[in-house]
């Protein structure tokens, strides 16, 4: 779903052909995405109305289909972003594919996406935690300490998305 709000997201600053959506998701995320994540997405955008799709004309070329979110788009768009289900709270990518839109959210809707995943990280640590009283091994518990070191850390960052998010303050630059 992370890869759906990144794409839309995208179209919402500007319509675009597959090849060069697909090379600025790339570059603003770092991750490669493939054709077979990205046409199917754009045939269930148009599908359901979310984005429209118009021949471009190329010379000596067949024309390529350009992609322009509609107000159902921004509208889908805006309903992925202010909502984390538990179910991907968990998931890296698709926090901070949320994080990364923040701007486009109320404080509040900010709020409900840095709570969700916070209970998903709680959860996690809270499982780890009862790990490490079972006697794992010493890289084992190695391993598990680690984790729950980066949960902690995770979860310090988040309480000051937190109250950044709802102060409607900018993101801290770093240094």
């Amino acid at each position: 779903m992370w890869i759906d709000v990144l794409l839309l997201a995208h179209l919402a600053k500007e319509p675009s052909h597959g090849y060069e959506l697909r090379k600025r998701v790339e570059e603003g995320t770092g991750f490669a995405l493939s054709n077979n994540s990205l046409y199917p997405a754009l045939r269930r955008f148009a599908e359901a109305a979310a984005v429209t799709r118009s021949a471009e004309p190329q010379e000596g070329r067949p024309p390529r289909n350009v992609y322009t979110i509609t107000e159902v788009g921004r509208e889908l768009l805006h309903d992925m972003l202010a909502e984390l289900p538990a179910e991907l709270a968990a998931d890296e990518p698709e926090f901070l594919a949320r994080l990364a839109h923040f701007d486009w959210l109320t404080a509040d809707e900010r709020l409900g996406v840095v709570e969700s995943r916070r209970c998903a990280l709680r959860q996690r640590r809270d499982r780890l935690s009862a790990l490490t009283r079972t006697g794992a091994s010493t890289w084992g518990q190695e391993a598990l300490d680690e984790s729950l070191r980066r949960l902690r850390a995770e979860l310090d960052w988040l309480d000051g998305i937190a109250a950044r998010a709802t102060a409607d303050l900018p993101p801290q630059e770093e240094h």
